[in-house]
């Protein structure tokens, strides 16, 4: 019996049956369809016949894409909630591990950011004391802080997640270990500069010329200043240091004294010349302890404060001098003073806006 027989057996007996049970019927058009799964048949509820259906090949392959299609989007549906509700445990993993990363990142740039300040402080001494002290020619910021490699150097990181992050921190070690690295070889010039100079190390200016170690005795800075007598901006071409009349005053290199008396302005004064273009002026003295010509070593009493001409109170003037030109006497006491005390000693001059005399 062929298929198409079978079938026109069922339909004849769901025709002739006397069963009137829906139930039974329903249960023998499954049946019927299961049958002719691939053979499509239209059940005609008038004359209760199945009608075959002719299907061309078109509407096959529209039928089966429409399947797939459908399975397509409710598989990716079922997909992408999966993925929004359900965490997998590889991708929690690499969450919080990004997450340390980021954390990471973080704390490293802000401690390159300390790092900077303290880098920059040291090159500014390096500039403005240590290479003054040897004649050495400053180095440019130009080169101190050009810039790092080319414009692609960072072009593999900007794929990364927070890629502005990574990149800012790395472009910040980078120049950082470029100034670090040039920073170096200035303090290695320094230390070859020193040892072939060893005598001329104990004439150049390098202490206080009194005894000032809490600092308490800075009273004015180098620069414009207010004159204490006429009220008006002037040029301060030293630094004052306020004691009582009596305190000794102290010779801050080695050297031969070139002047000792009376200076219009300055009162009693010494200059004492150290050699290699360096020379130092004490003023207002109460009273002056050497004689011209006489040769001086760091750290000798060479005279007492005093209140001695154009002088509103007790106190030493002070002044730096490299070939005929003030310089700022702060910058010449690193004999004297650690970075802590050399810093606050610094903002102590600077923030001092009238002067003694």
């Amino acid at each position: 019996m062929s298929i198409h027989q079978l079938v026109y057996s069922f339909t004849y007996l769901l025709q002739k049956t006397s069963c009137k049970n829906n139930a039974n019927k329903l249960l023998l058009h499954l049946f019927v369809i299961f049958i002719m799964r691939h053979i499509y048949y239209k059940f005609d509820p008038v004359t209760e016949i199945y009608e075959r259906v002719n299907v061309t090949t078109k509407d096959k392959i529209l039928i089966v894409v429409r399947h797939l299609l459908t399975g397509v989007v409710i598989g990716v549906g079922l997909f992408c909630l999966l993925i929004y509700f359900v965490e997998l445990p590889t991708h929690k993993i690499l969450r919080n591990e990004n997450n340390r990363l980021i954390s990471q990142y973080k704390v490293l740039s802000k401690q390159l950011d300390k790092i900077t300040v303290v880098l920059d402080d040291i090159q500014e001494r390096d500039n403005n004391m240590y290479r003054v002290i040897f004649q050495a020619d400053p180095i440019p910021a130009s080169i101190r802080k050009a810039g790092y490699g080319g414009t692609n150097r960072y072009e593999e990181l900007m794929s990364l997640s927070d890629a502005k992050l990574v990149v800012s921190t790395s472009q910040k070690m980078d120049i950082l270990s470029k100034q670090l690295y040039i920073q170096s070889k200035s303090l290695d010039e320094i230390v070859t500069l020193m040892s072939k100079n060893e005598e001329r190390l104990q004439c150049i200016p390098a202490i206080q010329p009194v005894s000032n170690k809490d600092l308490k005795r800075t009273a004015s800075g180098y620069g414009m200043r207010i004159d204490p007598v006429y009220k008006t901006p002037k040029f301060h071409a030293g630094m004052d240091f306020a004691a009582p009349i009596g305190t000794d005053i102290y010779a801050t290199g080695n050297g031969r004294v070139s002047y000792s008396g009376w200076k219009q302005g300055y009162g009693n004064t010494v200059m004492i010349d150290h050699g290699y273009g360096y020379e130092t002026l004490y003023g207002h003295m109460s009273e002056i302890l050497v004689p011209e010509g006489k040769e001086i070593k760091r750290g000798e009493i060479i005279g007492l404060v005093g209140s001695t001409g154009k002088s509103v109170g007790p106190h030493l003037h002070y002044e730096v001098r490299y070939k005929g030109t003030p310089e700022n006497p702060q910058n010449y006491y690193y004999m004297d003073l650690t970075p802590e005390e050399y810093d606050r000693m610094i903002q102590i001059s600077t923030n001092a806006g009238q002067m003694f005399d």
